[in-house]
């Protein structure tokens, strides 16, 4: 199982590692930035569909910032001007995106048992229809 120190919203420390390992239980881990446009088209979106997600599945869906210190101010303020039902998590030293091994966002991995068990890597507009029919088959 991988893990990393991240910071939560209000600046203090957790560890991924704790935070996602209910067993069985499916967790979408969605990386992504402020400045990145279809982040936040896959964010919203998931965000709309995400109370039927969890009336189907025991999922949890965690929204990781891979802002650095240049824009991790801006996360906050966009954050309370959302409506998103989701943790939100930083990782503004990319600590956990480098052992992850990808280059850019958005990148999308679904986790269940401590195992990486899919990714995505882009946004497609209504790919969370598709996500559900995969998460379904997990």
């Amino acid at each position: 199982m991988f893990d990393a120190d991240l910071k939560d919203i209000q600046g203090n420390s957790v560890s991924l590692k704790k935070e996602i390992q209910e067993k069985d239980k499916l967790y979408v881990l969605s990386f992504w930035a402020t400045w990145c446009a279809p982040c936040l088209s896959e964010l919203e979106s998931i965000n709309d569909v995400y109370q039927d997600w969890k009336k189907e599945l025991n999922v949890e869906v965690v929204a990781i910032s891979t802002d650095d210190s240049r824009t991790i101010s801006r996360v906050k303020p966009l954050i309370n001007g959302k409506d998103w039902d989701f943790t939100v998590f930083l990782d503004t030293n990319n600590d956990l995106k480098r052992k992850l091994g990808f280059q850019s966002v958005p990148y999308l991995i679904i986790v269940k048992n401590g195992e990486i068990i899919y990714t995505q890597n882009g946004y497609v507009p209504n790919s969370e229809t598709l996500l559900l029919e995969k998460m379904k088959k997990l």
